[in-house]
């Protein structure tokens, strides 16, 4: 091995891949050149091992991973007279340090292999030029013994030191490689083992040399090793090479790179198996650990969203074949957690998530059946923000730890899960024949287990949740519609008030998929032009001309076709695109009046001379909202007392005077502000006085009671009153949803003022109005 004072400086690697090799091939010479018996000097001898680096370097990156050119290297050292028995510890030692350090990166991006992978090849190119050095060796023995033989006459002393000096080294090299060596014969008697191989083993020689190949058969050996050793005693195959496990003396799992090569003797008859092994144990036990932290939730211990959709898409699986796969996989991962604990490595927490790692003997036989339904329960805690916004985020992490234990005892019976899919949600999962009662059980008794208080920084706080069921047959969804579904169906648990659970139904979740479908579609929807208004005639009830109208938006929807305004409003005020979408109403419709005056002016139209159009909660908030009517009013040139804005009473509920100040602006400008939907609201009759109103739109529930004779005594007394109020505050009154002459008369004699509805028109283009409004100046 070279002294520490030779390790290359990273900063100064050269740069180039010949120059990197050339490097490699300058450290492997100055570590094995004082143990060879060469007449080279140490540059001549550099340069003759620069192309046993290049075939190494080779094989390192070559497409079909070979390691037979690295025994044609150890061959060439042995015939290099590199036969000092440091030669091959050195060479190992140089290969394993700095082959991948030097030669690791290929010379081009499309071939460079991923770290472990140059690792494990540069494993099996140092097995193979141990063996190839050995079987170099010993060929070069048994030549040098024949060659001693011949000259026994002459020179039997010197031909027994010779021998007894080459069997030196070969036990030098034999004892002193870093991977196990044996040696048995064709029958599988172990016949020589190395000290590196006793002490996989256990350090117990004669618990090794006592036993026969065939003995060390595992359980979780691949299905064709021993075929393929049959094949290679038999001579049909040159060597093997597989990851195999091994038990040790004290019942452990000792894992391996294992390759096997035959020994021939000068006629190529076999005569003995060279077993190579390299503890790969360590290695296999920090993939475990890895896989498992890949897959479970770091915080809580349970298993992850990655392990979940593993875990459904099994329970979902129809085909018989597809879960015995499944339960073949759970049953290896099982027996790969036991040995890693048994080897001593770090166990996995318990998390009681039924995993494949610690799933139990009745659990794997309650899998060797696929089930035939499966039940999830999609669960979200309500008001978890509240405790992160007051406590922190650290007394979040310790309630939901707290949670997860909870959720963890309710799933514990065969083929029950629970997983954590991120933030404050959490999966249940259960499979079986009998789901669909027992999926109510689970979800029963998550809520019931949440009911119990949870103690923070000495405050008790009871934690809520909703949770969405979804219970079916396996094979009739997909993990990704599953998951969907629950989700659409927590949602509409939490808003009937949350603490409680909700059944999938597949109206309802074509419906929020629906929803989800405009509202990712509206922002492009303004841009593209699919909307337009149509407009209602407000008619004056004392002699039945057009006063005015109201502008309504509706959606050309591409897929849905026309959508009023109750499908997309909602929505539009939800992701803040009313704003924009109420501006360009506004101008719209402001420029509809405008034109609608000018034909006036010209005689070929008779009406209407003002524009009603509706203002939404989140519009009145907006700051821009005298700003923008003002400039919509300027540049088209309309006067404000032709704009009605119409409000909601909902709106202005307990509205403070922030609120009111730009409706009072507008209003002293000359615009009308309209109190729509008005008796719906709960409102104060006394707040009228301080709303900044002109116009009160009555409710059409006021006044259905007046569709036919004889009227409704007690709506005719609400509306009486209404308009006596109404008008001693000097507002006028105007009524929705006028369908029949009776209800129109009725409100005529009322004293109602304007009215609106399908008995005079139902909202159409603009032009519909030039029919009516000349039918009224007729």
């Amino acid at each position: 091995m070279m002294a520490p004072a030779e390790v290359p400086d990273a900063e100064a690697e050269p740069d180039g891949v010949e120059d990197r090799l050339r490097r490699f091939a300058t450290i492997w010479s100055r570590a094995i050149f004082p143990a060879t018996a060469t007449s080279l000097t140490r540059p001549e001898f550099e340069h003759h091992l620069l192309p046993l680096a290049r075939r190494l370097r080779d094989a390192l990156h070559h497409k079909i991973f070979d390691a037979t050119p690295a025994s044609g290297v150890g061959a060439d050292l042995v015939a290099a007279h590199c036969t000092d028995p440091e030669a091959l510890a050195r060479s190992l030692g140089v290969v394993d340090a700095y082959l991948v350090l030097y030669c690791g990166a290929a010379a081009g991006p499309a071939d460079d292999l991923a770290a472990e992978e140059l690792r494990a090849r540069c494993a099996r190119l140092q097995h193979a030029l141990a063996a190839g050095y050995a079987l170099a060796l010993r060929e070069r023995t048994l030549a040098e013994q024949e060659a001693i033989a011949r000259s026994a006459l002459a020179a039997r002393g010197a031909a027994e030191d010779a021998l007894h000096a080459t069997e030196a080294r070969f036990r030098a090299v034999f004892e002193g490689a870093a991977i196990g060596i044996g040696i048995a014969d064709l029958d599988g008697h172990v016949l020589e083992v190395n000290d590196t191989l006793t002490q996989m083993f256990g350090g117990l020689e004669h618990h090794v040399r006592s036993r026969n190949i065939s003995e060390w058969v595992h359980p979780d050996d691949v299905p064709q090793v021993w075929r393929m050793h049959g094949e290679l005693i038999r001579g049909e195959r040159e060597n093997l090479r597989t990851e195999k496990p091994f038990f040790r003396n004290d019942g452990t799992v000792l894992w391996t790179n294992l390759t096997v090569s035959l020994l021939r003797d000068v006629d190529g008859v076999p005569q003995y198996q060279l077993v190579l092994l390299e503890d790969t144990t360590e290695r296999r036990l920090l993939n475990l650990r890895l896989r498992y932290e890949a897959t479970h939730d770091a915080l809580t211990g349970l298993p992850n969203r990655t392990l979940f959709f593993e875990r459904l898409e099994k329970a979902l699986a129809p085909a018989r074949d597809t879960a015995r796969d499944a339960n073949a996989k759970d049953a290896k991962d099982a027996k790969d957690a036991k040995d890693a604990a048994r080897d001593g490595a770090e166990a996995p927490p318990e998390t009681g998530s039924r995993d494949s790692a610690d799933a139990t003997p009745r659990e794997t036989a309650q899998e060797t059946r696929p089930p035939a339904r499966f039940g999830l329960c999609y669960l979200d805690l309500d008001g978890f923000k509240a405790i992160n916004d007051s406590l922190g985020h650290s007394a979040g992490d310790r309630m939901l730890v707290e949670v997860a234990d909870r959720l963890q005892s309710c799933a514990t019976a065969p083929g029950e899960m629970v997983a954590r899919l991120g933030g404050d949600e959490f999966v249940a999962l259960t499979t079986g024949p009998d789901t669909q009662r027992e999926v109510n059980d689970l979800a029963s008794r998550i809520l019931g287990v949440l009911a119990t208080p949870i103690s923070l920084d000495g405050r008790e706080f009871t934690v809520r949740g909703s949770i969405g069921i979804v219970e079916g047959e396996a094979g009739a969804f997909s993990a990704a519609e599953v998951l969907r579904s629950a989700d659409i169906t927590m949602y509409r648990a939490k808003s009937a008030g949350g603490n409680r659970f909700e059944h999938a139904d597949a109206e309802a979740d074509a419906r929020a998929i629906t929803r989800h479908g405009l509202t990712t579609s509206l922002p492009t929807a303004l841009e593209r032009g699919e909307f337009f208004i149509e407009y209602q005639p407000l008619v004056h009830l004392a002699d039945g001309t057009v006063h005015g109208a109201e502008a309504l938006v509706r959606w050309s929807h591409p897929t849905h076709g026309v959508l009023g305004p109750d499908r997309f409003i909602p929505l539009a005020e939800h992701t803040g695109l009313i704003v924009p979408l109420g501006r360009w109403v506004l101008e719209q419709s402001v420029r509809q009046a405008r034109a609608w005056q000018e034909e006036l002016a010209a005689g070929t139209f008779a009406g209407p001379l003002r524009i009603n159009v509706n203002l939404s909660p989140a519009q009145l908030h907006h700051p821009g909202l005298v700003a923008d009517t003002v400039d919509v009013l300027e540049r088209v040139g309309l006067e404000p007392g032709s704009l009605c804005l119409e409000v909601t009473e909902s709106a202005l509920i307990g509205a403070d005077e922030d609120l009111l100040k730009p409706l009072r602006q507008l209003a002293e400008m000359g615009v009308d502000i309209a109190l729509d939907d008005f008796g719906t609201g709960y409102s104060n009759l006394a707040n009228l006085r301080r709303l900044p109103v002109s116009v009160l739109k009555l409710d059409r529930s006021f006044t259905q009671g007046m569709q036919q004779h004889p009227a409704d005594p007690v709506d005719l007394k609400i509306v009486e009153g209404i308009v006596s109020l109404a008008h001693s505050l000097e507002l006028a009154v105007t009524v929705e949803g006028v369908e029949t002459g009776t209800q129109a008369e009725h409100l005529r004699m009322l004293g109602c003022d304007t009215a609106q509805g399908w008995y005079y028109a139902r909202p159409g283009p603009p032009e519909m109005l030039h029919t009516l409004s000349l039918a009224d100046a007729v």
